[in-house]
């Protein structure tokens, strides 16, 4: 199988000694999950899972404010990228001085299998990768029963506030979200991750508000703002755990198990202003 990234380039099988940054925070626990733990040498601020294991493993800075020299100085043989999290200017200044620089863009759970199968066969760990893929397969088949029969709604995902940002249709989040027949507003946005106003026009098909966890922190106080708000009145409104919607990698696993159970859970729990009616 050809090892080939999101931009084209063609990788071999990594020889002698190995040393991984990742600049992924997904892909971080990914590299981890699959055996390659010690071969890691750096990350960013953002990368915190495996927790006891990522203590010992120098920040690099953030995703998108990369300590250049701090990096350098790992003198790491692979850095791993993603066009989504990382800057592309900072991609190609790290390009002059590491060996191997690793794209990645998921852009729909299916895309992930691709994805264990390219780290995996980069750094030896193909039968790790096909173990993974398995589990992702059977995790990817029993979301798709158990989200038989959901109603088509229209959810509006934030991601930030000051201002309000969702997410277009072609991201990752979106396609994850609608395997359980959730499809988020606006259903066409020239940006990916676009800001957008609370108002009537906005909201005229949602029935769902979700406030991630991610990367805007939401909390409950931020619930209690969105649902005073009278345009919403009558949709629900809730958190959901941005982690596992928009994890890629070995946590995408739990977020197909996690999203049928979270959905069932918020149409059937108690809510204090009632769901819209579904014709």
């Amino acid at each position: 199988m050809a090892l080939v990234d999101t931009v084209g380039t063609v990788h071999r099988p990594a020889e002698g000694e190995v040393r991984i940054v990742s600049l992924v925070p997904s892909i971080t626990e990914l590299v981890c999950d699959l055996g390659l733990g010690e071969e890691l040498v750096g990350r960013t601020g953002f990368c915190i899972h495996p927790r006891e294991r990522l203590r010992r493993v120098p920040k690099v800075g953030g995703t998108k404010d990369v300590a250049l020299e701090k990096l350098r100085r790992l003198a790491p043989t692979h850095v791993i990228a993603n066009v989504d999290e990382n800057r592309k200017e900072t991609v190609a200044e790290i390009a002059r001085f590491v060996p191997h620089v690793i794209v990645t863009h998921p852009l729909a759970p299916l895309d992930n299998l691709p994805l264990y199968r390219l780290i995996g066969g980069i750094f030896g760990r193909a039968r790790e990768a096909e173990a993974l893929s398995g589990r992702f397969e059977r995790a990817y088949a029993a979301c798709e029963r158990a989200a038989a029969g959901l109603a088509r709604q229209g959810v509006l995902y934030l991601i930030w506030r000051k201002p309000w940002m969702t997410v277009a249709p072609d991201t990752y989040i979106s396609r994850t979200l609608a395997l359980v027949n959730w499809h988020t507003v606006p259903h066409y946005a020239a940006d990916r991750y676009p800001a957008v106003d609370l108002d009537a026009a906005t909201l005229a098909d949602v029935d769902v508000v979700l406030l991630s966890s991610e990367p805007y922190m939401f909390r409950e106080p931020h619930v209690a703002e969105v649902r005073t708000m009278p345009e919403l009145r009558g949709r629900r409104v809730a958190l959901i755990d941005g982690e596992m919607t928009s994890w890629y990698g070995s946590r995408a696993i739990a977020g197909l198990e996690y999203l049928p159970r979270f959905r069932r859970a918020l149409e059937t729990g108690p809510h204090q202003q009632g769901a819209r009616a579904h014709c």
